[in-house]
């Protein structure tokens, strides 16, 4: 019985660990050197490698897409020729880095969502933190009720429905 607890034990320890290592995310620190869309930037690190990320949690409208223009514009004011902090898990199948957007301390991602120019990005909330996930549901219910940005428009089309026309 006490072999039995000691390996229990440590196969929790080992568990947790491994736990710990996955929740940590990776961070990119870089200059954003290009803007694609509402949601996806390109930063250049300081070793000069380009890396390609996709704003984690928000979905902004295609460029042809109604408030395409102005979501690019808006992220472009904020962070373009800016140094960033990327806090990343995983790549997408574009090989695009996923992650959240810092600049001096303030999440880009949450303000895209705030400024009415992204959709939290549903499909992917499990992925956020629970905190994360919080903040952006309370930021696009307001901007919503605020008739910021797209939300102008009460039959304004989430970006996924709108690929898949």
């Amino acid at each position: 019985m006490k072999d039995f607890a000691i390996k229990f034990t440590c196969g929790l320890l080992v568990s947790f660990l491994f736990a710990l290592v996955d929740a940590k995310a990776e961070v990119l620190v870089g200059t954003v050197v290009g803007i694609t869309d509402g949601d996806t930037i390109t930063v250049l690190a300081k070793d000069n490698s380009e890396h390609k990320v996709r704003l984690m949690g928000i979905d902004a409208p295609e460029k042809t897409q109604d408030f395409g223009d102005e979501s690019k514009k808006a992220l472009s004011n904020y962070i373009y020729h800016r140094e960033v902090r990327v806090e990343y898990k995983k790549q997408d199948r574009y090989k695009r880095k996923v992650g959240k957007v810092i600049l001096d301390k303030q999440d880009i991602c949450l303000q895209m969502i705030k400024d009415g120019l992204a959709w939290h990005y549903k499909d992917y909330e499990k992925e956020q933190s629970k905190t994360d996930r919080d903040l952006y549901i309370q930021a696009e219910l307001k901007a919503r009720e605020s008739k910021i940005g797209l939300w102008h428009d009460n039959k304004a089309i989430e970006p996924n429905a709108f690929r898949h026309k």
